[in-house]
């Protein structure tokens, strides 16, 4: 792995522990985005592939923003591994593991994030020398209970939990030590992306980093 790369995004999270994703049609919705959570003081984003204008998104967004941590979600295959590398990935998210999305974003240097949800594919994912893992689904999964399950046998490893986190539990679960950040797309709801309202998404951003700053000073 880049250790650069991942020193850089590790700074960013500690800062500002919440990855927020973006999910957008066409790529000046994305960068119209990522502009207005940044404009909330997040600096590390997650642009999923849910779209067939994903990874034009992706470049976009990159390109548009060098001093943020842009990366990619919802990656399912090593073919989609390779084709954000290319569009300029900082870092990969997974819902799920995968070990050839794992060993592609290992052979370039990127940090990646594959999905877990039990004990089992956690062991997995520790065994592919994976330090940090993506919760998920996070409500659905357990919740705060299940990571402190998890976190009291593998205590090495730290959590990225998403889906299910909102402003209501950010607090609960970003108090799990071993929680390096929450992802979520609360922050990015679909009926203010359709509208063009760009400043309620700044204004959920900076709400979730206040939270963010009150749980970890």
């Amino acid at each position: 792995m880049n250790a650069n790369l991942n020193a850089s995004l590790n700074d960013r999270l500690a800062a500002a522990p919440i990855v927020p994703l973006v999910a957008a049609s066409d790529s000046e919705t994305a960068v119209a985005i990522t502009e207005a959570l940044i404009a909330g003081g997040l600096g590390v984003i997650e642009v999923v592939l849910r779209s067939e204008a994903a990874l034009d998104c992706l470049a976009a967004t990159v390109k548009a923003f060098p001093q943020a941590q842009v990366g990619a979600g919802t990656v399912l295959t090593p073919g989609q591994a390779r084709q954000v590398i290319d569009a300029g990935a900082r870092f990969i998210v997974s819902p799920g593991l995968h070990e050839g999305v794992v060993g592609a974003a290992q052979e370039a240097g990127l940090p990646v994030y594959p999905g877990i949800a039990t004990a089992t594919e956690l062991q997995t994912a520790w065994n592919l020398g994976l330090d940090t893992v993506k919760f998920f689904p996070a409500g659905l999964g357990g919740g705060v209970p299940m990571l402190k399950a998890l976190s009291s046998v593998f205590r090495g490893v730290r959590f990225m939990p998403t889906g299910g986190v909102s402003a209501a539990n950010l607090a609960d679960f970003l108090a799990v030590p071993q929680v390096i950040a929450c992802g979520g797309s609360w922050l990015t709801p679909a009926a203010a992306v359709a509208a063009g309202d760009f400043a309620t998404i700044t204004r959920l951003a900076d709400e979730a980093r206040a939270i963010a700053s009150a749980v970890r000073p």
